[in-house]
């Protein structure tokens, strides 16, 4: 009987613990740099946090739309995004960055393109405005003098972009892309070549955000979504061949695969974290979203002052 009260006891300890799990809906891709993420959800670091989490894979062009529908609460995409998604009437609130770029996003060419502003009236293939590769090619371009409106664009996806200069395509004569599609080109030098990366403009970098309405009503939530990234990070520096072999699995690589794609990045921990909200956020913003409106992917800037919310990060 005493052992029947215990177990009993300890079920309904389980079942509120369990209910008191904070659930949340995070919008995200397969990009290396959201891998942390995966980890903390399959390495039950979430959960011990106090999260029941779930992820959903969504094309960045359409994850704006499941936050608005309410699908989602929180997501993962590049900072400029959250620009374009506030100044689309998408409230939402970056509360930590998740990584930053070295040379894992960049523009490929065909052989008789010297340099970038030899793209004066040619043709670039790149996804479409509002998302991150159509971007880098516009900040790419303007700090060579040029802009989208000297250039033909093509909207393809970076996989096919990268595919295209790989097959010569006629009329093609850059693209856009990132890895694992930017080292197929690497791979084939009489194709094409890498004419610029983020290790030339380190401008490519994301960062995690939620609604406003969310943070408010679980401020709690906020924190332990924050510490959990943290922890996760830590798990790949303790335990890189556990902690690869999980992320890899996520996207169909194997440890040894997945380890390769992610030298080309730097996830960021919470000293890097207070580090970047503490200047360069507010400092890069403010260039992306003069860009984004004169590039005409916007068309009012919205409060950068409400971009990021930093106390979740101490």
């Amino acid at each position: 009987m005493k052992k029947l009260l215990t177990l009993t006891l300890l079920a309904l300890v389980a079942a509120v613990a369990h209910a008191q799990e904070t659930k949340v809906a995070i919008g995200l891709s397969g990009w290396t740099g959201f891998a942390p993420l995966t980890l903390a959800k399959e390495a039950g670091i979430f959960k011990k946090h106090g999260l029941d989490v779930t992820l959903r894979k969504i094309p960045q062009k359409d994850r704006h739309l499941a936050i608005a529908s309410g699908d989602v609460q929180c997501a993962a995409t590049t900072v400029e995004t959250w620009i374009v998604w506030n100044a689309n009437g998408v409230a939402t609130t970056q509360i930590f960055q998740l990584d930053k770029s070295y040379g894992a996003d960049g523009m490929v060419v065909k052989g008789d393109i010297g340099k970038i502003g030899d793209l004066k009236g040619k043709t670039i293939a790149a996804s479409a405005p509002g998302t991150a590769p159509y971007f880098t090619m516009a900040w790419m371009l303007k700090k060579n003098g040029l802009s989208p409106k000297d250039v033909k664009v093509v909207n393809l996806e970076p996989q096919a972009a990268a595919n295209a200069i790989i097959a010569g395509t006629a009329g093609l004569d850059a693209a856009m892309t990132y890895e694992p599609y930017l080292s197929a080109v690497r791979a084939k030098p009489e194709a094409g070549k890498i004419i610029a990366t983020t290790l030339d403009y380190p401008m490519v970098m994301d960062t995690f955000g939620c609604t406003p309405k969310f943070l408010a009503e679980n401020p709690k939530a906020g924190k332990a979504l924050a510490d959990s990234y943290f922890e996760a990070v830590e798990m790949v520096r303790r335990d890189p061949k556990k902690s690869f072999e999980i992320m890899g699995a996520d996207v169909k690589q194997t440890a040894e695969q997945f380890e390769a794609s992610q030298k080309y990045l730097r996830w960021q921990d919470r000293e890097s974290n207070l580090k970047f909200f503490a200047g360069e956020h507010a400092a890069f913003s403010k260039e992306a979203a003069e860009l984004l409106l004169e590039a005409g992917v916007i068309k009012q800037i919205p409060d950068l002052a409400k971009l990021a919310d930093t106390r979740f990060l101490k």
